[in-house]
């Protein structure tokens, strides 16, 4: 038994180690076993920014890049409603088909599953179940966040939540003290769309809290927060 054991954890080491997302996404509740038939049954893949990320009946683990969900009216108007970012899992068991798309906004990188093999494992690791339950809440959690944003916020406060959202889930690490830097994977065009502002307001609103120091733009997308408190004290929660 030892010996199986030693083999399955060497097969996992090879397979899953360089991954980065392993221990914060979907797989890190899973046995060794199951990590090595999960890792023969999944297909790593790339998709290029723009695309929309096909519907095909499998799971995915986001290994890099940011996903975007919108919701498409009748008459072809579209509303962006939420984001998925690394390690985020996209698929969710007992789902029915729903009229939310979703895109490729950078360049992503998936670790997809048959869905037949995510749902047995389910049912045999509780762990598994707890880890998707504990996903979905967060989803929910978020989409209330927003929902107050989104109504009661000013221009300027949601712009900075916005800004701290993105900050928290792709803040490059290795930066000195409470300051961070990321590229926004938005244009300002997108950023209106979700937040129901004007371009205009969001440009305006970027440049207010840029004179005020609570952030640095070089290049249009690359942003640097000097302070991540400092962003904080303008979210108005």
């Amino acid at each position: 038994m030892t010996a199986r054991h030693d083999v399955q954890q060497a097969d996992v080491l090879a397979i899953c180690k360089s991954c980065e997302t392993r221990q914060g996404g979907l797989c890190g509740a899973l046995k060794a076993r199951q990590l090595v038939e999960l890792a023969k049954a999944s297909s790593r893949h790339e998709i290029l920014a723009g695309t929309e990320l096909p519907n095909d009946g499998t799971y995915s683990s986001l290994l890099s890049g940011v996903v975007k969900l919108t919701r498409n009216l009748s008459d072809g108007r579209q509303q962006i409603v939420g984001f998925y970012f690394a390690p985020d899992f996209l698929g969710r068991p007992f789902e029915a088909k729903r009229p939310i798309k979703t895109e490729a906004l950078t360049n992503v990188a998936l670790c997809s599953f048959p869905r037949t093999v995510i749902d047995r494992m389910i049912d045999e690791t509780p762990e598994l179940g707890r880890q998707l339950l504990r996903h979905a809440l967060g989803e929910l959690d978020d989409a209330r966040d927003w929902m107050a944003a989104l109504g009661r916020k000013t221009a300027s406060e949601k712009i900075a939540s916005f800004l701290l959202m993105v900050a928290r889930n792709i803040a490059a690490s290795g930066h000195p003290g409470n300051s961070t830097s990321f590229d926004l994977p938005l244009t300002r065009a997108d950023i209106a769309d979700f937040l129901g502002l004007t371009i205009e307001t969001v440009s305006r609103e970027l440049s207010r809290l840029r004179s005020d120091g609570a952030i640095r733009i070089a290049n249009k997308r690359q942003i640097s927060l000097p302070s991540i408190s400092q962003l904080e004290q303008r979210c108005g929660d």
